[in-house]
């Protein structure tokens, strides 16, 4: 990945547009950095895939952080990422979007 992205599992999907991202106020990028999350925060996703020739092509998303008050999720969950209508598609397809 070119640019810094937050790790999601897209597997936890809460519903259509919302993900888990955090049970603490601090998450590191895929950089290595410490971003400090509070509401309304745009944030890059991603989650680990492979292509139809299992070639790394990930996941990726953008979104807005939110504090979580999803009755469904985990109550250990602080924070969770509201998906753009971009929605989510592989990496090798964003010159496309």
């Amino acid at each position: 990945m070119e640019e810094a992205r937050l790790y999601v599992d897209f597997n936890e999907m809460l519903v259509d547009d919302l993900v888990p991202l955090s049970e603490t106020d601090f998450i590191e990028d895929s950089k290595g950095n410490t971003i400090e999350l509070k509401a309304g925060l745009d944030v890059k996703i991603y989650s680990d895939d492979l292509s139809g020739c299992y070639e790394k092509d990930n996941l990726i998303a953008e979104g807005i952080v939110e504090l979580n008050t999803y009755e469904g999720c985990n109550i250990d969950i602080k924070w969770i990422c509201r998906i753009n209508k971009s929605g989510i598609y592989n990496e090798s397809q964003r010159s496309k979007k």
